[in-house]
């Protein structure tokens, strides 16, 4: 009977951040500026025929949360909803607040629960040695993995105490 052989040593490593993201916009210009500066010096790189960028967002995730509350503001109900976008996140975290439907269903007034909202975005980062790795940014972590030299998670590192919202 064959044995399995290993054939690489991916590594993973979490950075648990002091507080969380404080909003939308700001996780949004976080993600953004890994995408539009490249700190790590990425590069670009071709698979089955595809030029990819040398950083791409590979998945991101947005949920908003509302709290319904009765004239003494004790809670009667709680909404969320996911989306795939901030634009999404931003025009359905509206139409929520706003619906008559589900105002009257809850018995309360909605009120938006923005320290319990969610993001999530991933970025596929290709280094200069050849490797992929991930970047996965939440409002309270960042999440590098499936890299195996260790100057990736340096770079990262490094770039990442810069960011006085990633501290």
């Amino acid at each position: 009977m064959a044995d399995f052989v290993q054939n690489s040593e991916t590594k993973s490593a979490v950075r648990t951040l002091a507080s969380q993201i404080e909003d939308v916009a700001t996780f949004n210009s976080i993600v953004q500026s890994v995408i539009t500066d490249n700190p790590f010096a990425c590069v670009s790189y071709m698979t089955a025929g595809v030029t990819h960028d040398p950083v791409e967002k590979t998945r991101e995730s947005y949920t908003v949360k509302i709290v319904y509350q009765d004239t003494e503001a004790k809670t009667v109900g709680t909404d969320s909803s996911k989306f795939g976008t901030i634009a999404g996140f931003t025009a359905g975290a509206t139409a929520l607040a706003a619906s008559a439907a589900l105002i009257n269903a809850h018995g309360g007034a909605a009120v938006r629960d923005a320290d319990n909202e969610t993001y999530s975005a991933t970025l596929k980062c290709h280094d200069a040695n050849g490797e992929l790795f991930n970047i996965t940014f939440s409002r309270k972590r960042l999440s590098l993995t499936s890299y195996s030299d260790e100057a990736i998670r340096t770079k990262v590192e490094t770039w990442a105490d810069t960011v006085a919202a990633l501290a």
